[in-house]
């Protein structure tokens, strides 16, 4: 973010910033409050509610946004599930005759056309959920220090950071994938060991391998409680996109066979995007923001980053 911020690294403290305020609530900022959390170490309530405060002083920026690009997300992999499919027929069970190699080429056949399909869509994944972390990131930190920001501050603030933050995105995703192939628990621990990266890129306007760093140093000694609050930031995002898509849910699991399957086929696809793309705008914005204020809330707890943001908000 911009140097008057307070997002500094603490091996690059700023010189400029007026006296702390005394200790106790600060009248300025409301009992020490001067955006959507207070100014010291947070619970787990108390992140997860900054949140949600979060979307809702900016909801038209937020959802807005978080809409567009779920929109944008669902209909780029709805496009190019419909091309791959349309050019590439779709394999024929084998026969209760079949050989054991025509069986084993139908499920080869199968797989790799799973994996292009289930590949196209990681790739469209990732590059519009870093996006809109980033994005996400941004804004949190505004709100954080109760300072108001517009869709062109936000942007041009990201638009710089978007290329790193996609290749920390990336490093860190091969990491966890690559641990997690030879067992899950490291896979686990790598993931929460470095899940604080994307906020200290986008915050501290570090390179890839300081802000992987600077999430290893901010977790390290507090793995249980940074994984108990990303496991309860996870299961609350996915109780609320359930409950978001099962009307969708329901209505595409009303179907009809013979010659009108291929008609409905793609009404369902529709609909099942619709619902999709709604959880998304929700739930996507919400776990990001959880994210930044536990990366802020670790900063505060072993950095005193607190006295630092109260100064930064009393400019």
């Amino acid at each position: 973010m911009t140097d008057d911020s307070g997002w500094t690294n603490p091996e690059q403290p700023r010189r400029d910033l007026p006296p702390a305020p005394p200790p106790g609530p600060d009248p300025r900022f409301g009992h020490g409050k001067p955006g959507v959390i207070p100014l010291r170490p947070l619970s787990v309530g108390e992140i997860l509610d900054g949140s949600v405060t979060t979307m809702r002083r900016h909801p038209a920026l937020v959802f807005g946004v978080s809409a567009v690009v779920a929109v944008i997300s669902a209909a780029l992999s709805l496009g190019a599930n419909y091309l791959f499919l349309r050019n590439t027929p779709l394999p024929q069970p084998p026969g209760p005759a079949a050989s054991q190699q025509e069986a084993m080429n139908y499920l080869s056949d199968v797989l790799r056309q799973t994996s292009t399909s289930l590949g196209v869509a990681a790739v469209i994944l990732v590059i519009t959920q870093t996006f809109l972390t980033g994005f996400m990131t941004v804004v949190a930190g505004k709100a954080v220090l109760g300072r108001p920001v517009t869709l062109r501050e936000a942007l041009g603030e990201l638009w710089p950071r978007f290329l790193p933050l996609l290749g920390v995105t990336i490093v860190y995703t091969i990491i966890v994938a690559v641990a997690s192939i030879f067992f899950i628990i490291p896979g686990i621990w790598l993931y929460v060991l470095f899940g604080l990266a994307a906020p200290a890129l986008v915050l501290e306007r570090g390179g890839i391998g300081t802000s992987l760093r600077r999430s290893r140093l901010l977790v390290q000694g507090m793995w249980w409680r940074v994984f108990g609050v990303m496991l309860l930031t996870t299961i609350a995002s996915g109780i609320i996109s359930f409950v978001i898509q099962i009307p969708f849910n329901l209505q595409t699991g009303i179907g009809s066979g013979g010659a009108e399957l291929a008609g409905q086929s793609i009404g369902t696809q529709l609909l099942s995007a619709l619902g999709t793309v709604i959880a998304d705008t929700v739930v996507t914005p919400f776990v990001a923001g959880a994210t930044v204020l536990l990366y802020i809330d670790q900063r505060m707890r072993k950095e005193g980053m607190d006295i630092q943001l109260a100064r930064a908000a009393a400019e």
